[in-house]
C-alpha cells in the first residue's frame, strides 16, 4: 500500500499484503498469507503467523467506515488464522500490549484491550470492548460477553462462557462462569511473595466464602490487608461495571 513505513530488519514472508498507512518497528517476522489493514500499526519483534488477519473493519452494524485503528506493542506471538478487527467509533483502536501469546483462531473484536503477558489458547474470542489486564490465561474456545473486564492473573477454564467481569487472581469456569478459588498455581509462577499470597487467599474466603454482602466484604478485605495486590482487586471489584463472577 502506499504511505507504508517499515523498520529495520523486518522478515515479510510471500503472499503477504499491507494496505495503506500500516506503520511497523523492527525485528518483526510476517509469515505467508497475512493480511495487515490500514490504521494498523505494529511495534517490534513481533511474530504474525500465517494467514493472520490484523485490523480488519469490526464486525459491527453500527460501523459506517470510521477512520479507526489497531496498535500492537512488541514482543507478541499472533498465531495462525488469528483475526483482529479494528475500533468502531472514529478515532478509536483495538489495543494490544508487549509479549502477549495468541494462539490460533483466536478472536479479538473491535475496541479490545489487552494488556502484558496474557495467553488466550485456541479459539479463545473476545467480543467488542472487552479489557484483559496483565498475565491473564484464558483457555481454548472461552467466549466473552462485550465489556467484560478480565483481572490480573485470572484464569479461565475452557469451553466456559463469560459474562460478568471476572476478578483479579481468581480461577473459574462454566457456563455462565463461577469462580472455584485464587489462582494459587498461577500467583507462584508469577513470582507473588507467599505473605501477599496469603492476603488474596483470605480476601476470597471473605469474599465468596463467607456470609458477608459484597460491600462489606470488601470493607473487610480493606481493614485486613496491606499489599498493592489486594488494594488492586478491591478497586477493580469497586469499578465494575458488569458485575463480577460469583
Amino acid at each position: 500500500g502506499k504511505n507504508v513505513v517499515l523498520g529495520e530488519g523486518n522478515e515479510i514472508g510471500p503472499h503477504v499484503i499491507i494496505e495503506d498507512g500500516v506503520r511497523m518497528g523492527s525485528g518483526n517476522r510476517i509469515w505467508p498469507g497475512a493480511y495487515l489493514c490500514s490504521g494498523t500499526e505494529i511495534g517490534n519483534d513481533n511474530e504474525i503467523h500465517m494467514n493472520t488477519v490484523i485490523g480488519h473493519a469490526p464486525q459491527d452494524l453500527a460501523y459506517q467506515g470510521a477512520k479507526t485503528g489497531t496498535k500492537i506493542g512488541n514482543g507478541n506471538i499472533i498465531r495462525e488464522l488469528v483475526t483482529i478487527h479494528r475500533g468502531t467509533k472514529e478515532g478509536t483502536a483495538t489495543v494490544i500490549g508487549d509479549h502477549n501469546f495468541l494462539m490460533a483462531y483466536v478472536h479479538l473484536a473491535h475496541n479490545c484491550r489487552l494488556e502484558n503477558r496474557i495467553i488466550m489458547v485456541n479459539g479463545a474470542s473476545l467480543a467488542g470492548y472487552c479489557t484483559v489486564d496483565d498475565q491473564a490465561f484464558l483457555s481454548g474456545m472461552t467466549v466473552f460477553h462485550q465489556f467484560t473486564a478480565i483481572g490480573r492473573l485470572a484464569f479461565i477454564s475452557a469451553f466456559s462462557a463469560v459474562n460478568m467481569d471476572v476478578p483479579p487472581f481468581m480461577m473459574c469456569g462454566g457456563r455462565g462462569v463461577e469462580v472455584h478459588g485464587p489462582n494459587m498455581v498461577g500467583l507462584r509462577r508469577a513470582g507473588m511473595l507467599p505473605e501477599v499470597r496469603d492476603e488474596i487467599k483470605r480476601a476470597y474466603k471473605l469474599l465468596y466464602r463467607s456470609e458477608l454482602s459484597i460491600p462489606n466484604a470488601l470493607a473487610q478485605i480493606e481493614k485486613e490487608s496491606r499489599s498493592s495486590e489486594v488494594t488492586y482487586l478491591l478497586e477493580f471489584i469497586r469499578s465494575s461495571k458488569r458485575g463480577i463472577s460469583l
